[in-house]
């Protein structure tokens, strides 16, 4: 879990460099211009969901990976359940 939250900020910490790099598409219009400001803003949108995305992404297939094991043994532990109350409804 340290090693998620680690990571994640991390993660965060080095988007806002990322986010802020110069894109070739606003370098034709003037910097203080409200075309210039809008154009920096749809890029900056962009990567900060993509990299939202990424990080759900990673997230689940993380957990997925993780609890898998103690989901089969829950399963497991379900099944003889069952098993013991047919039994002893059987009675």
């Amino acid at each position: 879990m340290k090693k998620i939250i680690f990571l994640t900020t991390l993660f965060l910490l080095n988007m806002n460099y990322y986010s802020f790099a110069n894109n070739n598409d606003c370098k034709e219009l003037k910097k203080f211009s409200v075309d210039y400001f809008k154009c920096k803003g749809n890029i900056i949108k962009e990567k900060t969901v993509t990299a939202g995305q990424n990080i759900i992404k990673d997230t689940k297939n993380y957990q997925k990976k993780e609890w898998s094991e103690e989901k089969k043994k829950m399963d497991k532990v379900k099944e003889k359940v069952n098993k013991a109350k047919d039994k002893v409804l059987n009675y």
